[in-house]
């Protein structure tokens, strides 16, 4: 059955196929139920490949796990030539990690898929003036390229499938590849939106952004696995890491002129592209303006496909990362310091945001900083751990953002109705937190904004108790959360590896807890700030296509919120009291057994109840900070944040992200526009075109010569003599034309007579 394996991206692929071939193919005329087959093909092929991945794999590399640490499952596909060499072995792998990816990656795709068929309704997200007609009324209800979302989509999951299954750097490349080109198409795909506030970015420019952006760290990826295959001789990962030759020389042979080994010059390499693709500093301006996508698409690239992969590629690559150390201890100790800083310092910048999205975007940066940092200094299973359930409650919270979202959206319809659709006195916030009133000449109401929300418990009780759940698991709320598992292992491990590393998560586990519980407070709490949020709900069901918008949003939410508590359970410590002895810890003997036959060593941390207390402190210090700031008094409809107003200016640098775009702007970018006018002068007007044009006068200087010395007098000369004569001869000729009978007759005679004579005497 193992070899069935690289089937399971495949379904995905022909959905998205299909949709684009069959049900999408006339998109402007497209009905609702041509769009509600769209969304079922996808959910459909997520469904299977996700069952399929428990069958074919799951199962099977979990009951076996020491076997398939030890010898993963290897089904080649094809051979690529290059040249002398070929890439051989082109094809999946599994193995514990593959297994344990391939549980989380489609299950999370699949709930965030059935979300998305009730979310991605119309007309709340786009002007209906700025969408194309269509012959059914009924397809009203959705969004005009609602089939086209499921095409894309589709084709995100499968390039995440592709990537997990990967058996070589150049497959795995290849689908990272196409994710990066399909989370272009979905961060832009409302394109047409434009804002009030001209600084705001639009969806276009922020998937521009995010494609540029992660393009530079994929640049140097690409550069260091071309310099790996050229000293490896292959891309394979059993070739790489199984292979003591291939490890030693990559090792032991110093890059001329560096003085490093070719495996630390690789390795740092490599980790650019994983800087880039998980956003981490200084890559990570495009993760928050990637908000700009549908909410799903945020699941997508937080939870279960783009920003993981970057995280993946690192625990897949760390045998090479952990060889490299022996003699370069500098490029472990860079991957922990960019992942400890970027972890507080994201999350610093989350305490000052007030868009309910973008909150939870910079929680991911500094989540994926967790992960980067436990990479760094050794903790292997622990950075796995909390890569998959990390995923689980991220996915829980974004989807349950977008409920939030929508369900304000739907008040502020509601709001607008009710005042004859001119636009009602829903109080709205500006930049510095003053309510006033929306109208045409002011700011229009923003449905994400935190500040506009407040008292949603009651319109939103489903919602309101997974968001919850799903916020507790990212604070690490003690002992019923999957996270506070994840990250107390982390935790724990810095403790025994690296103080700093340790004190810098324990200091950003505390901010963690804080924003989020002012997220929960600011949301859910208090009484309604607008009448939007007074008014907000999600619909039963859609009057003409008959979609059930409250079960489709909400049951993926009720599953991942399972997730996001029992998820945990896998990798509660041994050594901890009472609990730990109830599993022992499988989650640790799996991904342990396969980072012990990588690397021939293994870290587990003895049970310390001085990280442990850390931990409990830091979660429950935070939480109860934000609960005595916006808890206990929740909130009013203008009043200023009390945050903002204790911090002052502090609030303004951290609200505007300590002014790193517009330091790229000013720099990076500026640099950029200078280089490409100063690449225009020089092609316009310095040398190129001198050139060109000197070369073109140059032409015509010879041209006019050849005409003047050779065309004219030789060339010509011959051809109008040759005509002169043609013309004498024919003058003469013309003159024996008299029309005379006797006369021809004459001519023949004494032609006959001529060539008789000739004949006689010749």
């Amino acid at each position: 059955m193992l070899n069935l394996s690289w089937l399971i991206p495949v379904f995905p692929l022909l959905a998205f196929a299909i949709i684009v071939l069959v049900t999408n193919r006339d998109e402007t005329r497209a009905t609702a139920g041509l769009k509600k087959a769209s969304s079922t093909i996808a959910i459909g092929a997520m469904a299977v490949s996700w069952l399929f991945a428990l069958i074919v794999v799951v199962i099977p590399t979990l009951a076996n796990y020491l076997e398939f640490s030890e010898t993963p499952g290897q089904f080649p596909l094809l051979e690529i030539p290059t040249g002398q060499a070929s890439l051989s072995y082109f094809g999946v792998a599994v193995d514990p990690l593959t297994a344990a990816m391939l549980f989380m990656v489609p299950f999370v795709c699949l709930m965030i898929f059935i979300y998305a068929r009730g979310y991605m309704t119309w007309p709340h997200h786009l002007d209906p003036n700025q969408a194309y007609t269509t012959q059914d009324a009924s397809s009203r209800e959705l969004d005009p390229r609602y089939s086209r979302f499921f095409a894309y989509i589709s084709l995100f999951a499968a390039g995440m499938l592709g990537l997990v299954i990967a058996n070589n750097l150049f497959m795995l490349f290849v689908f990272w590849e196409l994710m990066g080109l399909c989370s272009y198409l979905l961060i832009s795909f409302w394109f047409e939106k434009k804002y009030w506030n001209p600084n705001q970015i639009t969806p276009k420019d922020a998937g521009l952004k995010a494609f540029l952006t992660t393009r530079i760290g994929d640049t140097i990826m690409f550069s260091g696995l071309a310099l790996l295959y050229v000293h490896a001789g292959t891309l394979n990962f059993d070739g790489i890491f199984r292979n003591p030759e291939v490890m030693q020389h990559l090792t032991e042979t110093l890059v001329p002129g560096l003085g490093i080994s070719w495996a630390a010059l690789t390795a740092f390499l490599i980790f650019w592209g994983a800087m880039g693709k998980s956003s981490q500093f200084p890559l990570h301006v495009w993760l928050p303006d990637a908000m700009e996508g549908p909410t799903p698409v945020s699941a997508l690239i937080h939870a279960a496909t783009m920003v993981s992969a970057g995280v993946y590629l690192i625990i897949r690559m760390f045998p090479l990362f952990h060889a490299a150390a022996e003699g370069a201890p500098w490029v472990l100790s860079f991957v922990a310091a960019i992942g400890a800083f970027t972890a507080i310092f994201a999350a610093t910048i989350a305490v000052a945001q007030n868009d309910i999205k973008k909150v939870l975007a910079y929680s991911t940066i500094s989540q994926l900083g967790y992960m980067f940092a436990a990479l760094g200094i050794g903790a292997y299973v622990a950075a796995a751990f909390h890569l998959l359930t990390h995923a689980f409650f991220k996915a829980l919270l974004f989807l349950g953002s977008g409920a939030v979202i929508h369900a304000v959206e739907h008040g502020e319809q509601h709001v607008h109705e009710a005042h004859g659709g001119h636009g009602g006195h829903t109080p709205t916030h500006d930049d510095h937190g003053h309510g006033h009133d929306a109208h045409d000449d002011g700011p229009p109401f923003d449905p994400q904004d935190m500040l506009n929300m407040g008292g949603l418990w009651k319109r939103i009780p489903r919602v309101g108790w997974t968001f919850l759940i799903g916020g507790l698991a990212l604070s690490g709320f003690p002992l019923i959360t999957a996270g506070f598992w994840s990250k107390d292992e982390i935790l724990a491990n810095a403790f025994e590896l690296n103080s700093l590393v340790f004190w810098t998560l324990a200091l950003s586990a505390l901010l963690t807890a804080f924003y989020t519980g002012r997220q929960i407070c600011l949301t859910f709490f208090g009484q309604p700030r607008s009448e939007a949020a007074a008014h907000a709900s999600l619909p039963t069901k859609l009057a003409k296509t008959g979609l059930r918008m409250n079960d489709l949003m909400t049951w993926p939410l009720m599953l991942l919120a399972v997730f996001a508590i029992v998820g945990g359970w896998v990798g509660i410590p041994e050594g901890f009291p009472v609990l730990g002895g109830l599993l022992n810890n499988p989650f640790e003997h799996v991904i342990g057994s396969l980072e012990e036959a990588l690397t021939h060593t293994i870290h587990i941390p003895e049970f310390n109840t001085f990280p442990l207390m850390v931990s409990i402190i830091a979660a429950l210090g935070g939480l109860t900070l934000a609960w005595l700031v916006y808890g206990l008094r929740p909130l009013k409809a203008g009043e200023v944040d009390p945050v903002k107003r204790l911090l002052g200016p502090v609030w303004t640098v951290l609200n505007r992200k300590y002014y790193i775009d517009e330091l790229y702007q000013g720099t990076v970018v500026a640099f950029a526009v200078w280089l490409g006018e100063m690449a225009f002068r020089f092609d316009n007007r310095w040398v190129i075109d001198p050139i060109v044009n000197g070369i073109g006068r140059l032409g015509r200087l010879l041209s006019d010569g050849l005409r003047a010395f050779f065309d004219e007098p030789i060339v010509d000369g011959i051809v109008n003599g040759l005509g002169a004569l043609t013309d004498g001869l024919g003058g003469l000729a013309r003159k024996l034309q008299t029309g005379q009978g006797q006369n021809y007759l004459l001519f023949a005679v004494m032609t006959i007579m001529l060539l008789l004579g000739f004949y006689l005497y010749a």
